[in-house]
């Protein structure tokens, strides 16, 4: 089940990187960092797998990544800013979300906002949920974007790094094609995972406090 999935994000993202170029690019990673867990760790490698083969640059691939992080970050940080507390006091409990979250979350923030950003920006799977939060915890728009930029620059120049050394082995070794479905089937599993773990810890928290 999990293979199949991996396929079917895999065929998508290189008919859109395919068809819409640097753009493309651009467009699937706006998707990635809009709190939507499309991996990033698929589409940049397959960006620079097009570096091995002449029809992209390198440095631009992951100029556009990083913008795409930058423009998918500004809907999730203004869902966040503008409809943080009264959406979640008014809807938190239909997805398990509590005032409590929230507090949490204003006072991460408030504390170590930029860190956090810069941060998690580096690790795969928060990547892609890190603004919300950050719209929610008030952080300085401004700096929120210039460290959005920051920290996602590298870990797209990374990726489409690893595809453009793996492209010439990419149709010789099919080790490799079945390492990187593996590598993002991992992905997709520990997203799972962290779901459910915070429904299943939200939902008893729900339950102590209807039973108190």
């Amino acid at each position: 089940m999990t293979e199949k999935i991996v396929a079917a994000l895999s065929t998508f993202i290189i008919g859109v990187i395919s068809s819409g170029g640097y753009l493309g690019v651009l467009l699937l990673m706006a998707i990635e960092s809009a709190c939507t867990p499309l991996p990033s760790e698929i589409i940049m490698p397959f960006a620079g797998y097009l570096v091995y083969t002449g029809r992209f640059n390198l440095y631009l691939v992951a100029t556009a990544g990083a913008l795409g992080c930058n423009l998918g970050s500004a809907l999730a940080y203004w869902v966040g800013a503008k409809g943080g507390r009264p959406l979640v006091e008014r809807f938190g409990r239909y997805v398990l979300l509590s005032v409590r979250d929230l507090d949490r979350v204003h006072h991460f923030f408030h504390h170590y906002g930029q860190i956090t950003v810069l941060v998690g920006r580096l690790l795969p799977v928060v990547r892609a949920f890190i603004a919300l939060p950050a719209g929610i915890g008030k952080m300085p728009q401004l700096r929120f974007h210039i460290y959005t930029f920051i920290g996602s620059w590298p870990w797209c120049f990374a990726l489409a790094w690893i595809g453009m050394k793996l492209g010439q082995r990419w149709d010789t070794d099919p080790r490799l094609k079945h390492a990187l479905h593996r590598f993002d089937a991992i992905i997709l599993i520990f997203g799972v995972i962290a779901v459910a773990w915070f429904i299943r810890s939200h939902w008893r928290q729900r339950m102590r406090a209807q039973s108190a």
